[in-house]
C-alpha cells in the first residue's frame, strides 16, 4: 500500500515538473526571448507633423560696404548714424582734403570773411552712398584726420542670418524654403525667414563639414543686430491631418515572431487578458518626438509603450536550501 502511494506521488511531482518546464519554456519563447513590461497606454490621435532641421548661426550683413574717403584728410561733417536707412547717391559724410584742411585752418586765423571766400572756391568733398542700405557701423567723427584705408562708415544693404548646416542635412535643405529664426538675445520671440542662399564650399568646425546657409528674415525687425547669435529651425515636411503615436511606441519587430507581409516595425496592443501583442505597422516620417503611422492603426486605438523588463538572477527551483555558503575558519558563515 505504501508503495503504491509512493508511486503515485512521484507520477504527480514529475506532471508539476513537466507543467513547470512547459511554462518557463513558453515565457521565453514569447516577444523574441525579451519579456516585455507596459510603462503606459496612449491612443493614437490625429494631427499635424512637422519635421525640422535645426543650426546655430548670426546675424550678418548680406552686402557689407564700407565707404572709405578718396584721398586723405579730415572729416568735417558726419551727416548719418548708426541704424539709419540711406538711400543710394545720399551725402554721408562731407571731408576735406590735407590741403583743404590746412588752407581752411590758415582762413579761420584772418577772420570769418576769409573763411567764407575760401569756402566758396574750394568746397568739401562728399562721399556718397553707392547702394540703399542701413548704416551700421559709424567710425568718425567731424574733426578726425583719416587716411584712404579708414572706413568712415560702413553700409549693409541688408540683415540675413547666416546659419551653418551639418553636411549630414544638408540634403534636406532648399531654396525658398520656410525657417524659423530665433535670436539668443530675444528668445520669446520668432522670425520668420526662407533659405536664400545656399554655399558650395564647406567649413570645418570641431572637425565636422558645415555649410552657410543664408536665411533671409521675411521683415527685419528693430532687434536685429549684426554679430548676435541665432538658432535656425528650418520647417523639412509639412502634414496635417495625419494618424500619430509617441515614436516611443515604436519598436523593431520581434525576432522570434513571424513577421507579416508589408510588416516594417511593431508597436503593442494589450489583450483582455494583459498579454502584450505586437501590432504590423508601417511609419512616415517623424519628428523625433512623434511618429506619422502610414498604416496598420486607426485614429483611437489603444496601444502600449513598453520596454524590456528587468530580470532577476534566475534560482534553481529543484536545489533544496539555496546554494552552499562557505564558512570562516572557526565554523561560521561568511556574509
Amino acid at each position: 500500500m505504501q508503495i503504491t502511494n509512493l508511486s503515485k506521488g512521484w507520477k504527480i511531482g514529475s506532471v508539476l515538473i513537466v507543467l513547470f518546464i512547459m511554462m518557463k519554456l513558453f515565457s521565453s519563447c514569447s516577444h523574441g526571448n525579451e519579456p516585455l513590461q507596459a510603462l503606459r497606454s496612449v491612443k493614437v490621435q490625429t494631427g499635424d507633423l512637422e519635421v525640422k532641421v535645426t543650426a546655430t548661426g548670426s546675424v550678418k550683413p548680406y552686402n557689407r560696404v564700407e565707404i572709405k574717403p578718396p584721398i586723405p584728410g579730415r572729416v568735417e561733417e558726419v551727416l548719418v548714424e548708426e541704424g539709419e536707412q540711406v538711400k543710394k547717391d545720399q551725402v554721408l559724410a562731407q571731408m576735406s582734403s590735407t590741403d583743404r584742411a590746412a588752407l581752411m585752418d590758415a582762413a579761420r586765423a584772418q577772420g570769418p570773411e576769409i573763411v567764407k571766400r575760401w569756402e566758396e572756391a574750394y568746397k568739401m568733398a562728399p562721399l556718397l552712398a553707392p547702394l540703399d542700405g542701413t548704416i551700421i557701423v559709424q567710425n568718425v567723427e567731424p574733426g578726425q584726420t583719416v587716411t584712404t584705408a579708414d572706413p568712415v562708415v560702413v553700409l549693409s544693404d541688408r540683415l540675413i542670418v547666416e546659419a551653418l548646416v551639418d553636411e549630414t542635412d544638408l540634403a534636406s535643405i532648399q531654396l525658398g524654403q520656410k525657417t524659423e529664426i530665433q535670436l539668443d538675445a530675444y528668445p520669446k520671440e520668432i522670425f520668420a525667414g526662407k533659405v536664400y542662399h545656399i554655399k558650395y564650399e564647406s567649413t570645418l568646425v570641431n572637425n565636422v563639414n558645415v555649410y552657410a546657409v543664408d536665411v533671409l528674415p521675411e521683415k527685419v525687425p528693430p532687434a536685429f543686430r549684426s554679430g548676435m547669435t541665432a538658432n535656425v529651425t528650418f520647417i523639412v515636411k509639412e502634414k496635417k491631418g495625419i494618424l500619430l503615436v509617441p515614436s516611443e511606441a515604436v519598436a523593431e519587430w520581434p525576432r522570434k515572431v513571424p513577421r507579416p507581409k508589408d510588416a516594417e516595425f511593431a508597436v503593442y496592443e494589450k489583450t483582455f487578458g494583459g498579454k502584450l501583442v505586437p501590432l504590423p505597422v508601417r511609419i512616415g516620417d517623424s519628428d523625433g518626438k512623434i511618429t506619422e503611422i502610414v498604416q496598420g492603426l486607426r485614429e483611437g486605438q489603444e496601444i502600449q509603450i513598453v520596454q524590456k523588463k528587468k530580470t532577476s538572477q534566475a534560482v534553481n527551483p529543484f536545489a533544496m536550501g539555496g546554494s552552499p555558503q562557505k564558512t570562516g575558519s572557526q565554523g561560521q558563515k561568511r556574509a
